[in-house]
């Protein structure tokens, strides 16, 4: 009879206690998550590495392009500072897992792989690879074809899904990797390649800069259609759902796609740059 009497006791005690401790633990979870913590050091981390327009040194020496704007905007949405860490973009990745910063604002294209390891927002942006080739190395290609062969050296950047673009649609193609898209371009202004591989509209643009060595083999045209999102830690829900949202409040004041046809679309930012 006592024994029953007290089990009873624990089947009502373990029944008024678990709602109190769900809650703690709920409670503990959010104020470990990221977005708790960038509100309370009042600044927000922000991973990052250089490719044209999205993050580039200015006359100044500070840093601007859509992906640098896109970070400032988030940053004042929260009412935090944005802190910008400058980071190669073959451990990106590594660096955000190991606590560096809070956050990859970078152009960095959703993709399975890359899943496994973090969680991406909703797409805040498209993106597509072009190819930018050498005039003289690679005159009269125009196609893709044309690159994929065994004697034709093709250039990209490494951990990019460029790098992973050119393997497969230019599978015969001998292909060279390089930590920075300026030191890829230079083997193919300087004959060492016949073309690069890169992520719209950086071709475009090197094309206008180099006019007379350069040309566009696709005539502007991708060959590929990418996502592109925030890239955070795993198991982040509530910075998540912040994210998520974020864009689709930029999406539909229209202003992520009003800053992206300044920066992608024109070129009215040159002169801060050069």
């Amino acid at each position: 009879m006592k024994l029953r009497i007290t089990l009873a006791f624990l089947v009502v005690f373990a029944i008024l206690v678990t709602p109190v401790w769900a809650k703690n633990i709920r409670q503990d979870l959010i104020n470990e998550g990221t977005l708790a913590q960038v509100i309370d050091r009042n600044k927000i981390r922000i991973g990052f590495s250089t490719f044209v327009p999205w993050a580039m040194k200015d006359k100044k020496g500070d840093y601007t392009g859509y992906e640098i704007e896109v970070a400032r905007q988030l940053a004042e949405d929260m009412g935090v500072e944005a802190v910008f860490v400058p980071t190669k973009w073959s451990g990106i990745i590594p660096a955000l897992l190991t606590g560096k910063f809070d956050i990859i604002i970078g152009g960095m294209g959703i993709t399975p792989g890359r899943n496994l390891k973090v969680n991406f927002s909703e797409p805040y942006e498209y993106s597509g690879m072009s190819i930018v080739a050498n005039s003289k190395l690679a005159a009269g290609n125009n196609n893709l074809d044309a690159f994929n062969k065994s004697d034709v050296t093709i250039v990209a950047r490494i951990g990019t899904t460029a790098a992973t673009a050119a393997k497969k649609h230019l599978p015969k193609a001998k292909l060279r990797l390089f930590d920075d898209e300026g030191q890829a371009l230079q083997e193919v202004l300087n004959k060492r390649a016949a073309a690069m591989v890169s992520s719209q509209p950086f071709p475009e643009f090197q094309t206008l800069k180099y006019s007379g060595k350069l040309f566009l083999p696709l005539a502007g045209k991708t060959f590929t259609k990418e996502p592109i999102g925030f890239a955070i830690q795993k198991g982040d829900v509530d910075f998540l759902n912040f994210l998520n949202n974020w864009i689709r409040v930029k999406n539909a004041d229209g202003w992520l796609q009003e800053r992206y046809e300044y920066w992608f679309t024109t070129q009215d930012w040159k002169s801060q740059v050069e």
